[in-house]
């Protein structure tokens, strides 16, 4: 949970992702369409995932990929991330934490 936290206190938006995951492309292209540069973990790729999928788990996190937590504070998944985009609030959100200028 230690090493969770940091990764997400470190940057302004965080993703947390597989490769093989349909939803983690969608949500990663529509924060690359927005203009925002997110640090993205790749869960299928990096050392340790297992351990982080479990941290991602105890916050409540199911599926655990896609995660997205914005100014260090967990959004949720697609379902979640889509939801605040459609009713116009995901933009206002990277905004206040400096993630996108418009």
């Amino acid at each position: 949970m230690e090493k969770l936290q940091k990764m997400i206190s470190e940057k302004t938006v965080v993703i947390f992702s597989k490769n093989t995951c349909c939803m983690s492309h969608t949500i990663k292209t529509l924060f690359l369409d927005l203009g925002v540069n997110p640090t993205i973990y790749e869960l299928d790729e990096i050392n340790r995932a297992k351990d982080i999928e479990q941290a991602l788990a105890q916050l409540g996190c199911s599926p655990t990929v896609p995660v997205v937590f914005i100014g260090g504070q967990l959004v949720g998944g697609a379902n979640q991330v889509m939801s605040l985009h459609l009713n116009r609030s995901l933009i206002p959100m990277l905004q206040r934490v400096g993630a996108l200028w418009l």
